[in-house]
């Protein structure tokens, strides 16, 4: 703070009225997500030397990411449409940024301290980026870049002081790769436009019923049958890869193999372990109650079966050894009763006065222990624990070792989960769920026959979900300060029966970013009233930077509300 320019104590007073700690107010340069704490009485530029540096001590992954965002500032092509009014001061051009971190060795694990100081001055004197963690000093280069910008000469924000921490320490992208496949290098770029945003959590849903891609080492026969293609796999030097890129990005990667259900891409290897395989997915003439599936891809594993636990233990301990992760998601969405009930064994046992509950427990004590055994904390759906008809005794599950996923009924069950002391990540379909809105995918769908009478074109999720309703929704409502402790964060999920990489970048983008900065700084100013209109303005801009980057992410407004800042919002309610 020493180092801001010098100014009449009365220019001072009155643009820390308007500049200082302003979440929510409009600067001429902006960053996404917008920092929790911003100083910046008297908004200068200054000229960014052509021989500017970065330097720290020596770290794995905050050297590459050091190298990597000094090759981005040096190179950036980008401008504000708008030229940002901006004095470029007479001092001579910053020329160093030097980080600091207080604990070098932190791993990336959650929970890390991702906090960060930022002090850009306007004298030539080195800007300075302290941080606890080097995962911290990420998320300060992130910031650094996005205050500088291309004009001749290239220049950065100054006279700033920005003090950054989340509000949530999981702020993920759920991505679905079973029902289509997307190759290595649509992960990374997801993982690049992650970082953009300050996202910390790649939930990958490597398999599913439709195909299993992940070659597992000490299972391999469930990728070379239950691939699509011998092309469309997943290797462990895929995995090691995408790891290695995702850390020095700051990002997590938690693997997902879902199980029980969802698991009819066993049986191509497995045939004799999965109950209803290749069964038709909903028979003609059946209630929904009477399916055996939620959608077609039938089969869920046998949990009556020892030869099961023989396949499904070394999934697991493969899959763990590949994904250092402390998290590991092991599913328990949507089982359906009728899968299991036309099992032979399971009908006898169910006939000794036993229910599918039972069984569901028993798979759960056979598989929830070795988990547990191999150092990991373990994610289920909430429908291990919520389900109307099959569901475990919550005593089997405990909460210190256990996070709950929600995706159904909002707050009221994110408010449930919690109520059983249970931490919960949050990704209410009503709010997250990006594939929403796009219409039916099954065929032969008889409900087209007639006109639309507001059905969602056949999407179960239906109305599209907007940026505007990621960014508003309040993942804490309705919880008491105790309660609101246990949520740990979110995710927006992007599940790809109607997705792939051809998509991916306009599915996610920019309102995953509106994820980012709910997550991160909130959704409010500081004095508690929403900020979506001031966010319109700096995500349509954020989005245009994001597309030089390289994301193709989807515009929000025409380009002439860019150009003519203000003019295409509305000043009338809504109602």
């Amino acid at each position: 703070m020493a180092a801001f320019c010098a100014l009449p104590a009365s220019v001072v007073i009155i643009s820390l009225a308007i500049f200082s700690s302003g979440v929510g107010f409009a600067f001429p340069i902006d960053v996404w997500p917008y920092p929790t704490f911003v100083d910046w009485p008297y908004p200068q530029a200054i000229r960014l030397s052509p021989g500017f540096t970065i330097s720290t001590s020596g770290h794995r992954y905050l050297d590459s990411a050091i190298r990597r965002y000094h090759k981005q500032i040096l190179n950036d092509k980008y401008s504000p449409l708008i030229p940002p009014r901006l004095n470029l001061t007479s001092s001579p051009s910053l020329r160093h940024l030097g980080i600091t971190t207080s604990d070098a060795d932190a791993p990336l694990a959650h929970g890390v301290d991702e906090s960060y100081n930022l002090s850009i001055p306007c004298t030539g004197e080195a800007a300075v980026l302290s941080a606890a963690t080097a995962w911290g000093a990420m998320r300060g280069l992130e910031t650094f870049s996005q205050l500088v910008y291309s004009m001749k000469p290239r220049r950065v924000a100054c006279g700033i002081y920005i003090s950054d921490a989340p509000l949530f320490r999981h702020r993920g992208i759920l991505l679905d790769t079973s029902r289509n496949f997307y190759e290595l290098e649509d992960l990374l770029r997801l993982i690049d436009a992650m970082s953009f945003n300050k996202l910390n959590v790649f939930h990958w849903h490597i398999t599913d019923s439709q195909s299993f891609p992940l070659i597992v080492p000490s299972a391999e026969e469930l990728s070379a049958e239950g691939a699509y293609t011998p092309e469309m796999k997943y290797s462990p030097e895929n995995v090691a890869t995408l790891i290695q890129y995702a850390s020095e990005r700051g990002v997590r990667v938690v693997p997902e193999i879902d199980m029980p259900a969802h698991s009819s891409s066993w049986a191509k290897a497995y045939p004799q372990i999965v109950t209803c395989a290749n069964e038709f997915w909903w028979p003609a003439g059946a209630n929904w109650s009477e399916r055996y599936a939620s959608e077609p891809g039938a089969g869920q594993l046998n949990p009556l079966i020892p030869e099961t636990y023989q396949v499904v233990l070394k999934v697991i301990r493969g899959v763990v050894s590949m994904f250092p992760d402390e998290f590991y998601h092991a599913g328990g969405d949507e089982v359906v009763p009728n899968c299991w009930k036309i099992d032979p064994a399971i009908q006898n046992f169910l006939n000794k006065n036993s229910t599918l509950s039972q069984v569901l427990e028993l798979f759960v004590n056979s598989t929830l222990p070795t988990i547990l055994s191999l150092n990991r904390s373990v994610i289920y759906w909430e429908d291990m624990i919520l389900d109307d008809e099959i569901r475990v005794n919550p005593s089997l599950l405990p909460p210190e070792n256990v996070v709950v996923q929600t995706w159904n009924n909002g707050a009221t069950n994110t408010k449930r989960i919690v109520g059983m002391g249970y931490r919960v990540i949050v990704s209410s379909s009503e709010y997250y769920y990006l594939d929403c809105g796009h219409g039916g995918w099954v065929g032969n769908d008889s409900q087209y026959d007639q006109p639309s009478q507001g059905t969602g074109g056949g999407s179960w999720c239906a109305p599209f979900k907007t940026w505007q309703t990621i960014y508003d929704y309040d993942i804490t409502q309705g919880l008491t300060v105790t309660e609101a402790k246990l949520v740990l964060g979110g995710e927006v999920a992007l599940w790809s029966e109607q997705a792939d990489s051809t998509v991916m970048d306009s599915r996610i983008w920019p309102r995953a970013a509106a994820l980012g900065e709910s997550l991160w700084s909130g959704n409010r100013d500081k004095q508690g009233r929403k900020r979506y209109a001031n966010a319109t303005d700096r995500l349509n801009e954020w989005r245009h930077r994001m597309v030089k980057r390289g994301i193709a992410a989807e515009p929000i407004q025409p380009l002439w509300c860019l150009m003519n800042p203000g003019m295409c919002n509305t000043v009338n309610s809504s109602e």
